[in-house]
């Protein structure tokens, strides 16, 4: 979606639309799929800048850490942002960001393109741990089982010679 902020007038810009995205496209292994998004939202002037305010709603669908089983999750996610059409003064040196610094987007050009910015927001609502349940079992180390599903004969006593040192001390 392009939103043309040289149009922009009192009346703040609004939009709706259904997106479809491959989730192979984002590069992400334990996102599996991705449901249609509703993107909406709308952009007014304020004070010399823009005032960005827009909603992402779809489901992902993710692997479960531990199990690898799909695990379907909803996703409502709010974006709010200061467009500002002028790039930043260079600075040498290092520089502190403020908060109002990470709420800013800077536009080249006088047209806005939000598909990288839906773009950005589908990566960041990806979890970097999801479990289909607080219980999980998650998989046998030695055969693979789902320990979920079903039970494995395997021994689970068995400790890492590795690891026997640290055993007789906590023994002593």
């Amino acid at each position: 979606m392009r939103i043309p902020l040289d149009r922009l007038g009192d009346e703040p810009f609004a939009w709706r639309q259904r997106l479809t995205f491959n989730a192979e496209t984002l590069e992400r292994p334990e996102l599996l799929g991705l449901g249609e998004v509703l993107w909406q939202g709308s952009v007014e002037r304020e004070n010399g800048v823009f005032r960005f305010d827009g909603r992402l709603e779809y489901e992902q669908t993710v692997t479960c850490s531990r199990c690898l089983e799909p695990l379907v999750l909803p996703v409502e996610s709010a974006v709010r942002l200061r467009l500002v059409t002028a790039a930043p003064a260079a600075a040498g040196g290092e520089i502190e960001l403020t908060e109002d610094d990470l709420e800013t987007v800077y536009v080249e050009g006088e047209e806005m393109d939000t598909l990288q910015l839906v773009r950005e927001q589908l990566l960041l609502n990806i979890p970097m741990r999801s479990l289909c349940s607080e219980d999980c079992q998650g998989l046998c180390p030695t055969c693979g089982a789902n320990r979920n599903r079903e039970s494995c004969g395997c021994d689970q006593g068995e400790v890492d010679p590795r690891w026997e040192a640290l055993k007789n001390l906590r023994d002593q």
